[in-house]
């Protein structure tokens, strides 16, 4: 009766804990985080009393959290890549929105000032005219204002939420080392809710900054970022933290918290939301707005340098239409010289845009991408006579390098934000080429004037005319002056202009040359201006303006199509996980209920047998006290 009386207790105790159980899944079903708890029973070992081992009831051997640390693995780096796709998928968007948008993109006000130039090709001597193609570059260049003003919005932005993540991942860290310590004191007694708690923290941390975990043998888990940085070490958590960007007082870097202070990290040791934000800033935002840069600087370069080949409505040679700064340099903050740089466009077809480290190795310069660290071709000294020449931009150094200086070189960075319309007058639109030619009635060759353009405005301003007389084929005098050797195709050049002979001239060919009067009505140089979209400026002369925006929106949009299905794709991995993590930890109602039946019947079993031992032993006194 003792044994069945102890047998019927211990199952009453263990189904008691198992009803328990089954209500705390039920209770915790909806739970974010919470995985299946299931309590193992093991049969009490039988005493041997003669007649063969006799079991003696039931214990709970432990109560068991249903998962499985290799789905758990896939499931943090699973949510790692979806943070960092997310962000950078719906970064990417914004940019993307922006330049292909007709109310927010270049198309619109790139279409109205050329078609205004057309205008005055049509109608060089009309006011309106003039006037109208003057508004339209106001407008034109208020658009790359306005654009790379929501470019530089975006760069405040990601700063913004870099703090906000940076701050959120070092709270979920310092809960995830708190918990390794409960977890650590509690030992083979650790609550499975409390192992919960800590990877739901692990799961979230991975979502903001990409994790891996590393399981030690007291319970604990180490936590690293994807390039190895340690985030949590047993019981204590590592930092993150931002630094100023030592080339940019106005960005943030991401940095994590060593015993001398922040260590930057590079953009590629991290995952998550916060890698997403490091990756669109260098791979989408920067080039963007370099880009958009570029195309300002070669559309403002290129009119400007067609402007002040001819002449305008008063006679005089053409001045510039646009204005747009210089390319930006920047000294490191632990720069120990004196040295600073003077930049300039040298050759819009090498113009690239890209950012570029400079380093002075106490001898010479050289020159690396920024971000990637690749060699970039560099030449020149430094000095005025002989400049650094990197990228399609010249550099002048002052002042005098240490060893170890470094700038870094924006070409174009800040040029969207600062082009501007310089002219203010119409009749400074140069329409007119600056020379009028006359063909000789007696010439024997072919050759016609072509294109005059001025070359030297204070020279220029001196040219009353001229008289062109070819000795033969190959040479020619200048109003006596002479002989100047020719060759086909190439201009020939006076005091201040320049003029373009189309076919062959033969020997005692003549041409006349005058200055265009003021109020002309030629239109050859407007011509000029209107072709501008359509020269090929860029990329060594192969490359012309409006193929070049249409390449940049192109490749954005590109861009963002391809954040977007990686996202779809990554996604479609993530739910995958997702399923086998709930088909293993997930609570399922109906079998839940199934165990509340089975546990409730064995709990009224186990009662039954205490109450059949409590029968047995109440007749067995009855019958003593007979």
């Amino acid at each position: 009766m003792t044994g069945m009386l102890s047998t019927g207790s211990s199952a009453l105790l263990a189904f008691q804990r198992a009803l328990s159980t089954v209500g705390h899944n039920v209770a915790n079903a909806a739970t974010p985080g919470y995985s299946r708890q299931r309590v193992d029973l093991v049969a009490r070992p039988g005493i041997d009393r003669g007649a063969g081992a006799i079991g003696t009831g039931v214990d709970v051997q432990a109560l068991q959290r249903l998962a499985d640390s290799l789905v758990f693995a896939r499931q943090i780096d699973s949510s790692g890549e979806v943070g960092r796709l997310q962000q950078l998928s719906d970064s990417a968007s914004r940019v993307d929105k922006l330049l292909s948008d007709s109310a927010s993109g270049l198309s619109g006000p790139w279409s109205a000032f050329f078609g205004a130039v057309e205008g005055v090709v049509s109608a060089p001597t009309s006011q309106v005219a003039r006037s109208q193609l003057l508004d339209s570059a106001r407008q034109l260049t208020s658009r790359w204002q306005s654009i790379d003003g929501q470019l530089a919005r975006m760069e405040s932005d990601t700063n913004a939420d870099l703090k906000a993540h940076v701050e959120s991942a070092n709270q979920l860290a310092n809960e995830i080392a708190n918990l390794n310590r409960d977890i650590v004191g509690a030992g083979s007694n650790a609550s499975p809710d409390l192992i919960d708690q800590r990877a739901l923290r692990i799961n979230k941390l991975a979502a903001l900054v990409g994790v891996t975990a590393v399981e030690q043998d007291n319970g604990a888990i180490n936590l690293f970022t994807t390039g190895g940085q340690p985030l949590v070490l047993n019981q204590r958590a590592m930092g993150l933290a931002t630094t100023q960007d030592p080339y940019r007082s106005d960005r943030l870097q991401l940095a994590v918290q060593g015993a001398q202070g922040p260590v930057p990290l590079p953009a590629g040791t991290v995952s998550g939301e916060i890698g997403g934000l490091l990756e669109f800033r260098s791979r989408v935002l920067d080039p963007s707005r370099a880009e958009l840069g570029r195309l300002a600087t070669a559309f403002a370069q290129s009119f400007n340098a067609t402007q002040r080949a001819g002449v305008d409505y008063n006679g005089n040679p053409g001045a510039d239409v646009f204005s747009i700064p210089p390319p930006r340099t920047s000294a490191h903050s632990g720069n120990t010289g004196t040295a600073t740089l003077s930049a300039s466009i040298a050759d819009l077809g090498q113009l690239t845009g890209q950012d570029v480290v400079l380093r002075f190795d106490g001898t010479a310069w050289n020159a690396t991408r920024a971000g990637s660290g690749e060699a970039v071709p560099i030449t020149g000294t430094g000095n005025a006579a002989d400049p650094l020449r990197v990228g399609g931009v010249s550099l002048v150094v002052g002042g005098t390098p240490a060893s170890g200086d470094r700038f870094m070189l924006q070409p174009t960075a800040a040029a969207a934000a600062n082009i501007r319309v310089s002219m203010t007058d119409p009749n400074g639109i140069a329409a007119a080429q600056p020379i009028q030619s006359t063909i000789d009635e007696a010439n024997l060759g072919n050759a016609k004037p072509g294109a005059t353009r001025v070359t030297d405005p204070i020279a220029f301003a001196s040219f009353a005319g001229a008289t062109i007389d070819f000795i033969d084929a190959n040479q020619y005098t200048i109003d006596g002056a002479g002989p100047f050797g020719y060759t086909p195709g190439t201009p020939i050049a006076g005091n201040g202009w320049s003029l373009s002979l189309e076919g062959t001239p033969a020997a005692g060919d003549s041409f006349t040359l005058a200055r265009t009067p003021p109020r002309s009505s030629d239109n050859a140089n407007a011509r000029l201006l209107a072709a501008i979209d359509d020269n090929p400026v860029l990329a060594g002369g192969t490359l012309a303006l409006t193929t070049a925006m249409s390449q940049f929106s192109g490749s954005i949009g590109s861009e963002a199509r391809h954040a977007k299905l990686t996202l779809d794709a990554q996604t479609a991995i993530d739910k995958q996980v997702a399923a086998e993590v709930d088909s293993l930890s997930g609570v399922n109602l109906d079998e839940e209920a199934a165990n509340l039946m089975r546990f409730q019947q064995a709990y009224q079993a186990a009662a039954q047998v205490i109450s059949t031992a409590d029968t047995m032993f109440q007749t067995l006194l009855s019958s003593v006290r007979r």
